[in-house]
């Protein structure tokens, strides 16, 4: 028995779609990323709050608004990349998006452009911490943690079981233009805090999310309907389409309570 269930362990270590992926940090093991996606809710949820409790919350200002201009140009720089190799270079067909044959003689930037995304996933956690420190609970929010917390654990088994790239680049690239935006909008109201109010287009980043998940779910299901040989894998496919409608309703849920109730309230 002890040898067996050591034997499947060793077939799970070694089940791999792309060598690569025991080369670089974090994505060699599962453990890694496990015991950041547990910390993070641990904390956020049990560690943070209580340790907030009896303090005031920290002026983290300057802090954030260092890391905003850092994640625009993060996020700008690989959007940069991913729209030249995505829609300018040509280097996948757009009908069936594939991740590249090991062999393929883009497939180093390829890796490491998904390799540098997930990075940024990671990075992305900051948010909620600064939420905690800031005593802001009210921004932390089901939609907030599960799309963090998601992206981050989705990235890593996407890219350890299915490769780099491939469908997923198209999440790349609008990923990257909504975080973009999403941080320049962080950053004006973090400089012109008593401008906040009159950042009008602040619901229109609600708007763009959605948009994205849209892309999506469209991009799935066309696929599905209208290119059935192509060889992206079906489980993914139904994946990406229940992950998409997921996150439609869940945005579209919040962009009714924000933006829509209150108006039908004043009317």
């Amino acid at each position: 028995m002890h040898a067996s269930n050591s034997s499947l362990f060793n077939m799970f270590e070694l089940w791999r779609a792309d060598p690569w992926t025991t080369e670089v940090y974090l994505l060699n093991s599962p453990w890694p990323v496990t015991c950041l996606c547990t910390a993070y809710l641990l904390f956020i949820y049990k560690i943070g709050p209580e340790f907030m409790k009896h303090r005031k919350p920290y002026n983290l200002r300057n802090i954030i608004l260092i890391y905003n201009i850092c994640q625009m140009i993060y996020n700008g720089s690989i959007f940069l990349m991913a729209f030249y190799y995505l829609l300018i270079d040509g280097t996948y067909d757009i009908t069936c998006m594939h991740t590249l044959s090991l062999d393929h003689p883009k497939k180093s930037i390829e890796r490491w452009i998904t390799y540098i995304f997930f990075m940024n996933k990671i990075f992305d956690l900051l948010d909620t911490i600064f939420f905690v420190l800031r005593k802001s609970y009210k921004q932390i929010t089901v939609l907030h943690v599960y799309h963090h917390a998601m992206m981050v654990y989705f990235m890593y088994w996407v890219t350890r079981l299915y490769g780099a790239g491939g469908q997923y680049a198209v999440m790349g690239l609008c990923n990257t233009t909504v975080h973009f935006l999403m941080y320049f909008y962080y950053f004006n109201a973090g400089l012109r805090p008593k401008m906040k109010m009159n950042l009008w287009w602040k619901k229109y980043i609600t708007i763009a999310q959605i948009v994205q998940f849209m892309i999506y779910l469209v991009q799935s299901i066309v696929v599905l309907v209208f290119n059935p040989t192509c060889q992206f894998p079906l489980f993914m496919q139904w994946q990406q389409i229940f992950q998409s409608t997921l996150m439609i309703f869940l945005f579209g849920n919040f962009y009714y309570h924000a933006y829509i109730k209150p108006k039908q309230k004043t009317e």
